[in-house]
């Protein structure tokens, strides 16, 4: 039941024939999985918790960084550097000190994905990676789950409801194959207005209470997509595949998979790497090859290593023959991702002198250089 506080907090919804009080409670007793509190996890979790969604689960292992105040606005100014998790709790039961915000702070993977997720009504994706947009896909469609999907790009987004126990298609039968790794630029490498993801996860926390509230229709078998620039929605229209691996006639996806190598993400178990502990110790004393950096130079300009031979992933394959082949290649980014792709890019090109820096300039900073400014 529903304290007079609560009452109080919610009369507006109270008036609107769809939800009233009992619309109220069940969304006090109803539970929701928010993968991310990024750019668009912080509008979701906020908004959810803004409605008195009762219990609101957040994944994520990452850190506040300044570059993430321009769009993931559940963080501030003065949890920079501190975990996300925190951060975004923090501020939830400052809008809402009536539901409960449960933590995972680990990252979502095929080995913890089903027990995370199974005591949730719905899972929401706000994550910005092929592999966790698979996973969290799989996951949601074995465990009868509504999967809540949402995308950015510069000046676009894309929603739509994945759950084919509704009738409706999976996120497979959408794009039954990823695209070839480093086609897809990140945020990052291709930016994003921060009022984008604001609008794209607002759009995701309402077609979550439509859900629990079993309102209105939700775009099930429907890709809505949005263009900032000239203000346009559009639709299109996503239909089941019977020949889907998942959700199909014959299905081969009767688990959750290696969604990393499903997705080309280079596998870093066969690949030299090296901690930044290490770098620090051979920069010391003399490195034995040359540093290249591969992130953006909006990243680099904001916090770099001296001496780095600067060559944003995105232009690595028309550049790469600039970086000198008789010495060890030390190849670091943010955290480690893109400079494994640099490194497996290096190798099919025949280059093998390469060495990975785990963690990349976040782990740097972390151990080395605390007063390195985030990037």
């Amino acid at each position: 039941m529903l304290t007079p506080a609560e009452k109080q907090r919610y009369a507006r919804h109270f008036t609107l024939p769809e939800v009233g009080e009992a619309g109220q409670e069940k969304l006090k007793t109803s539970s929701v999985l928010c993968i991310g509190t990024g750019g668009l996890g912080s509008p979701v979790a906020m908004y959810l918790a803004a409605a008195g969604v009762g219990r609101i689960g957040l994944v994520d292992a990452d850190h506040v960084e300044s570059s993430n105040l321009q769009r993931q606005i559940i963080h501030g100014e003065s949890w920079v550097g501190k975990p996300k998790l925190e951060s975004a709790k923090a501020r939830l039961l400052e809008i809402n000190p009536h539901i409960h915000i449960e933590c995972h702070e680990a990252r979502f993977t095929a080995t913890n994905a089903k027990d995370i997720a199974k005591d949730y009504d719905i899972i929401i994706d706000g994550t910005d990676n092929f592999p966790t947009r698979y996973l969290s896909n799989d996951v949601a469609f074995l465990l009868g789950k509504p999967n809540i999907y949402g995308s950015i790009f510069r000046f676009e987004g894309q929603l739509s409801v994945f759950a084919p126990h509704l009738g409706g298609p999976c996120y497979r039968c959408m794009l039954p194959t990823p695209p070839d790794p480093g086609t897809v630029p990140s945020c990052a490498e291709a930016g994003v207005l921060g009022v984008l993801p604001g609008i794209v996860g607002s759009m995701q926390a309402m077609e979550a209470i439509k859900l629990l509230l079993n309102i209105g229709k939700p775009p099930l078998g429907k890709l809505v997509h949005y263009d900032a620039l000239n203000t346009e929605f559009r639709s299109f229209t996503l239909r089941k595949d019977p020949q889907c691996p998942l959700c199909g006639d014959a299905p081969t996806v009767t688990d959750l998979i290696d969604y990393d190598g499903f997705c080309g993400v280079p596998n870093t178990s066969t690949m030299q790497e090296i901690t930044v502990t290490e770098l620090k110790d051979k920069l010391d004393t003399g490195l034995d090859g040359i540093l290249v950096d591969v992130r953006t130079p909006q990243e680099v300009e904001a916090a770099a290593l001296d001496g780095t031979l600067r060559i944003p992933l995105q232009e690595l394959e028309a550049r790469f023959t600039e970086i000198p082949t008789d010495k060890t290649i030390y190849i670091h980014c943010k955290a480690g991702g893109r400079s494994a792709k640099a490194c497996a890019f290096l190798a099919a090109q025949g280059i093998q002198n390469t060495v990975n820096i785990k963690g990349g300039i976040d782990a740097w900073r972390d151990l080395i250089d605390p007063s390195l400014p985030p990037a």
